[in-house]
């Protein structure tokens, strides 16, 4: 039995983050091929990875350790050492699940719906990604703080989303084909189907009579052929979770964001990471987590898409291991022996 190759933290050029452990192994399911090996670690290596390819990209799958507190904070930490360790990054991918921020007012209207995907890209002078401190109450209302722009995403990704994007109407095309493959398979605590529109109940505050009242807002079920959409546009990042109606809508309104989550803020300028999110809730009290499964797998199929459009011209591992191979088999040779 030949030695296990060692991998090495230098043929590694993608970091593809993924702060849960659900969206973790949705994107273990979406490597094409799963790297046997480890990496070797010492004193103040805080993170085991998991290494594998696709498209021809090695991949690196970071996460955070179970009972890990998530956040902005978590995310810095984990960003500076994926940084850190693997010294030929070329890019990474920030994928997992966010709130999503439907606006029905718009013409035409934000009709954001659970599993749908969002992608933080900026238009014009807006950016993907708007970090901010959730505020302070005072006697005029909520009143936001610490926010501003963050560092772009890396041009080729942006690039390979544009080029996604291009295709629409028929953009799911081009990433539903992944999520078939993974739908079925199994997670800790059930499979990544769809739970359903039936569950997809979206509340929203209305004024009446002089007073707001939240009702459950009606909206016809999609067709099968335009079940998941993508949204493209500005996403905030903040360091609490958010699950108040009223604060959700005032940061959508007053940045034009089109979904909530809580780790960019922390990786986007250590790593140049494209986000892409799965909405698993709409920000309010009536958030759970059931909807997590399917809203990971969407957005991990959307960044496999991404993957699939930057064929690299190197593959660091696979010339290692041809070299290994080559070395073996003229060490085996009968002119050596």
């Amino acid at each position: 039995m030949e030695p296990e190759l060692d991998l090495d933290f230098e043929h590694y050029t993608v970091a593809w983050i993924a702060p849960l452990r659900i969206e973790a192994q949705a994107a273990w399911y979406m490597l094409d091929n799963e790297h046997q090996g480890s990496f070797a670690m010492d004193r103040g290596d805080d993170y085991v990875y998991t290494a594998g390819d696709i498209n021809g990209h090695n991949v690196v799958i970071a996460t955070f350790p179970r009972g890990y507190n998530y956040g902005v904070g978590s995310a810095a930490a984990l960003a500076g050492q994926v940084r850190k360790s693997f010294p030929n990054l070329w890019f990474g991918l920030l994928v997992g699940v966010a709130a999503g921020l439907p606006d029905l007012s718009r013409i035409p209207p934000r009709d954001i719906r659970l599993g749908d995907v969002l992608v933080g890209v900026g238009e014009g002078d807006s950016a993907g990604i708007i970090g901010y401190g959730l505020g302070k109450e005072t006697s005029n209302g909520f009143e936001l703080l610490n926010h501003g722009a963050l560092a772009k995403t890396e041009k080729v990704v942006s690039s390979a989303i544009g080029n996604i994007e291009s295709y629409e109407p028929m953009h799911g095309n081009v990433f539903l084909k992944y999520y078939e493959s993974i739908k079925d398979k199994n997670h800790t605590n059930g499979t990544f189907a769809d739970p359903g529109q039936e569950k997809d109940q979206l509340y929203q505050t209305v004024d009446e009579e002089n007073s707001q009242v939240i009702k459950l807002v009606e909206r016809p079920m999609r067709q099968p052929s335009e079940r998941t959409k993508v949204w493209y546009g500005s996403i905030g990042s903040g360091d609490k979770l958010m699950k108040n109606a009223e604060k959700r809508d005032k940061l959508r309104d007053e940045f034009d964001l089109i979904g909530l989550e809580m780790e960019a803020a922390g990786t986007m300028d250590t790593i140049p990471v494209g986000v892409i999110r799965g909405v698993c809730d709409y920000g309010d009290e009536k958030k759970n987590k059931e909807w997590q499964p399917y809203a990971a797998a969407m957005a991990a199929a959307y960044a496999k898409a991404v993957l699939y459009k930057i064929r690299p011209k190197r593959n660091r591992r696979e010339e290692a291991l041809q070299a290994l191979k080559a070395r073996r088999m003229q060490e085996a040779s009968p002119r050596n022996g």
